[in-house]
């Protein structure tokens, strides 16, 4: 395993490994004893990084989500887990009602809500301090102040460490943070955002926002992040939940883009030189790169771990980099 730190105030930064866990399912779809192989599989092969929501999953029993900080508080008491794993949990998009949708319901990022979801996320963590906390969605009702400075209080008082944000259009990301600069707040450090190697159209209406989709990285973003190289990219579905090898898991309308054919070939090129995975070759495209990301990985198995843990080890060559770019 390969690490890096995440952070810049030496009060907050953690060192994580370069291969993130997502527990979404856990506790849902993935059972319990599955749930626990998977995570000590990722513990002994080094992995310190892994990721929840107070929402995740409700969308499989319509509950207001939950189950999967319940099963990670479960595991870490009975592994004896404290400060060695980083756990990154988000809130602003848990239903406010059991079997309704964050879509029209969501919690949103009001100061109330910030302080008394991440305390119900402590309290199913088992965790005094949360490692990195995210505001998930964007709340346009409540003025970007008040949601800094909420999240800016949790780590006054330590129950907070690093602040991360997802699914936010990049002007906002901005904003939120000079408006933490001005006046001597922690802002946001770590963006999490969908990112793979196939292109993505970010222009259509999505569930999110009308304008397009708020969630992957785009233009905008890609160069917010060029430019502000103290803050870490978090890439979430990286291999699109299973698209690249799997017929019967099509990608949907957004990758439909002139480049796909090419950039598909070039990854079975690449995947043959080196005797890889397609999927290990997206993730090391992306761990290499000139942003240089972190892919947040799901697993419903140890196996499908083992795939994307082999990947870090996985050193694309100059040339092979320079052919996976070169698809426009």
């Amino acid at each position: 395993m390969r690490y890096r730190t995440i952070g810049t105030d030496p009060r907050t930064r953690r060192e994580v490994s370069v291969l993130s866990l997502g527990a979404m399912l856990f506790g849902t779809a993935t059972d319990e004893a599955t749930s626990y192989a998977i995570l000590d599989r990722y513990v002994e092969a080094g992995g310190t990084f892994v990721d929840t929501s107070n929402n995740y999953a409700f969308w499989l029993n319509g509950t207001q989500g939950g189950e999967s900080e319940e099963l990670l508080g479960r595991w870490r008491r009975s592994r004896g887990v404290e400060d060695e794993i980083v756990v990154a949990t988000k809130l602003g998009a848990r239903p406010l009602d059991p079997g309704t949708s964050y879509l029209d319901n969501a919690e949103g990022l009001s100061a109330k809500v910030i302080r008394e979801s991440a305390q119900r996320s402590r309290d199913r963590l088992g965790m005094a301090k949360l490692d990195l906390l995210y505001a998930h969605i964007e709340d346009r009702t409540v003025p970007i102040e008040e949601t800094v400075t909420a999240f800016a209080e949790l780590v006054a008082e330590g129950t907070v460490g690093l602040l991360g944000v997802s699914n936010h259009r990049a002007w906002r990301v901005e904003r939120a943070r000079a408006i933490a600069a001005a006046a001597g707040l922690p802002g946001y450090e770590v963006l999490q955002y969908h990112h793979t190697y196939l292109e993505r159209r970010v222009d259509l209406p999505s569930e999110l926002d009308p304008d397009g989709d708020p969630g992957s990285i785009g233009g905008d973003l890609a160069s917010y992040l060029r430019a502000e190289p103290s803050l870490t990219l978090v890439a979430y579905s990286p291999l699109v939940k299973g698209a690249y090898t799997r017929p019967d898991k099509p990608f949907g309308p957004e990758y439909d883009l002139p480049s796909a054919p090419g950039r598909l070939a070039a990854l079975r090129e690449v995947a043959g030189q080196t005797g890889a995975t397609v999927n290990q070759v997206v993730l090391a495209w992306l761990l290499g790169g000139d942003v240089p990301a972190i892919p947040l990985v799901g697993a419903a198995s140890v196996a499908q771990l083992n795939e994307s843990l082999e990947a870090v080890d996985l050193e694309l060559t100059a040339e092979q980099r320079a052919r996976l770019d070169g698809v426009r």
